[in-house]
């Protein structure tokens, strides 16, 4: 009897190192290992490790973890992170992403107060993405929201869109704050959407990074028309698990959420979406969605969640159970890249 064949989407799924916060950025190459993303985006922030290309760089060998995006330190944490001077940092983080082999530097539009930065912001970003071959994939992000008071923070706009640039990142947490239909800031994105932040969101005033399949946004449907298309970018779990009350349910969390995207990527969901949409029927709810993907994951261990993924001896991501290694692995990875976890 032939054994049923294992479907690897197209798409790699990467893990933010911010989705293991407060925790390190050491930690989220070991629990990527474990749990088998196909790597990792590195968001550059407080810990002095992700500001540290050659740490980085053994983090990455020792857990054999590439690094396929950097997130730009542009929080209002990481002011300070790598200069002052906003394009001395995407300089930096362009540098960063070229020696560690990452193929996308994500980046925030200006805040509204750095009126110069703002005002040359899409021309400068233009120039810098013709100097390499590293896309500038800039991020939508969400007006701010007080009660019943709103800010505009970002410049030129929340809404990337309204802007000419080369590379977007979509992410669905944000298009929920934003209260914006996501599907349709997708379609105007078009064949430029280069990157995908994947989270999900119930539209409150906060950030909120669910894990996909928790809240109201279409991931599965983005997911499957990704699937479906010619879409060559990276797919990245950025949630948030700081609540999580121990070690094991945060790997629950960050299992179901790959589950959940190699699930969805799969060609077959794209095909069974597609079926689905030519003769008329339904399309499958987000709860149903969300459903499927708890099946898919399982439950994770007490001792280090359960894994769904394992990479070949060739390098390559399959779906087929968790990562095996000979070597013993530990929190701090090689010596000197433990980290301090980001305040």
């Amino acid at each position: 009897m032939a054994e049923p064949v294992v479907r690897v989407p197209a798409a790699k799924v990467a893990l933010s190192t911010a989705s293991v916060y407060p925790e390190s950025t050491a930690t989220a190459f070991e629990i990527a290992a474990r749990l088998g993303y196909d790597g990792v985006e590195v968001m550059v922030w407080t810990d002095p490790v992700s500001q540290d290309i050659e740490a980085l760089r053994r983090l990455s060998d020792y857990h054999q973890v590439p690094i396929l995006a950097v997130h730009a330190p542009c929080l209002l944490i990481t002011q300070r992170v790598w200069s002052t001077d906003p394009w001395v940092k995407l300089q930096r983080a362009r540098a960063a992403a070229e020696r560690l082999g990452a193929s996308t530097v994500v980046v925030h539009p200006p805040f509204r107060w750095q009126r110069q930065y703002a005002r040359d912001f899409v021309t400068g970003i233009w120039r810098m993405a013709g100097e390499t071959d590293v896309r500038f994939a800039v991020e939508n992000m969400y007006p701010w929201r007080y009660r019943d008071r709103e800010m505009l923070a970002y410049a030129p706009d929340w809404d990337v869109t309204k802007d000419d640039y080369r590379h977007f990142t979509v992410d669905l947490s944000h298009t929920a704050t934003a209260r914006t239909d996501a599907m349709a800031m997708i379609d105007r994105m078009g064949d430029r959407l280069g990157h995908v932040h994947l989270a999900d969101g119930k539209g409150s005033g906060k950030d909120e990074h669910l894990v996909p399949g928790r809240g109201t946004q279409p991931c599965a449907e983005l997911l499957e028309r990704l699937a479906g298309s010619a879409f060559d970018g990276h797919v990245v779990i950025e949630v948030n698990t700081r609540r999580a009350m121990s070690a094991a349910e945060r790997e629950a969390d960050l299992a179901e959420a790959l589950a959940f995207a190699r699930q969805h990527l799969a060609p077959s969901s794209a095909a069974a979406r597609a079926s689905r949409t030519a003769s008329g029927a339904p399309q499958a709810t987000t709860a149903s969605a969300s459903a499927s993907t708890a099946s898919a994951s399982g439950s994770a261990s007490s001792a280090s969640g359960s894994p769904s993924g394992s990479r070949s001896s060739s390098g390559s991501r399959s779906s087929s159970g968790p990562r095996s290694s000979s070597r013993p692995r530990s929190s701090s990875g090689p010596s000197g890249s433990s980290g301090a976890r980001p305040s």
